[in-house]
């Protein structure tokens, strides 16, 4: 399918957050995908991962995850300087502030057109955080993490009543949990931890771990494994099909 792409400016209660569109370029009404990225912004391999779903018939929004910390259109590189920068943003920004920023997003899909009504989230490393994030809104109907950092250590700044592991019950919608097992981000107890947490709560999920490192999904450097990869985007277009019809 060909897409099309473009960027809007969404204001909300923290500034402008800059936010890539990509969709299909055939006229349509077609469910959305909010796609969080990593501490990185939109790298190239974002926007690529954005473009794939994109082309299997889906809205997809890429946001700025730091836009409050950052010069809009920041791009943080895969070196040293952008993972201090990028971590340091991380544990600056409060998790209720990524929920107004979920929140603006859905209302500008509720403007346009080409929206169909339904509404998933995506993402990987803390964009997968952010993805089971935003689950917590009710109108995100599934959500595809993909090796979600700190959901089990409570690292991101949010009271502890608010810490997004603690909040899962909220989650209405069904939950796909993508994880490597040589991630040393998330070894085997908080991956236990998690999905205990997840069962406790009566959460809708399924649960994959892969012998894949962190990153696996990048398509630059080497921990990047492409059928790995390629099995897990066709693992998120099922559910989103599924869940977003």
């Amino acid at each position: 399918m060909l897409i099309q792409n473009d960027h809007v400016d969404l204001d909300t209660p923290t500034g402008t957050m800059r936010t890539y569109v990509y969709r299909p370029a055939a006229e349509g009404r077609y469910p959305a995908i909010i796609f969080y990225s990593e501490i990185f912004q939109q790298t190239a391999p974002i926007a690529r991962s954005a473009a794939i779903m994109a082309g299997h018939g889906f809205v997809v929004l890429v946001p700025e995850v730091a836009h409050e910390l950052n010069p809009i259109g920041t791009v943080l590189g895969y070196d040293d300087a952008g993972k201090e920068k990028g971590n340091n943003d991380k544990f600056a920004k409060p998790l209720k502030d990524h929920d107004s920023d979920t929140g603006a997003m859905v209302a500008f899909l509720e403007k346009q057109q080409y929206y169909s009504g339904a509404v998933g989230s995506m993402g990987v490393c803390l964009g997968g955080h952010l993805a089971f994030r935003a689950a917590l809104n009710p109108a995100i109907k599934a959500a595809c993490c993909l090796y979600a950092t700190d959901l089990h250590s409570n690292t991101l700044p949010a009271p502890d009543e608010d810490q997004t592991l603690a909040r899962a019950g909220e989650i209405q919608g069904e939950l796909l949990m993508i994880w490597g097992r040589q991630d040393p981000h998330v070894p085997d107890q908080p991956r236990a931890e998690i999905n205990r947490a997840l069962r406790d709560a009566g959460c809708t999920f399924s649960w994959l771990e892969v012998n894949g490192q962190h990153a696996f999904m990048r398509d630059e450097g080497d921990r990047y494994d492409p059928e790995l990869a390629l099995q897990c985007y066709q693992m998120a277009v099922s559910l989103f099909r599924k869940a977003l019809r």
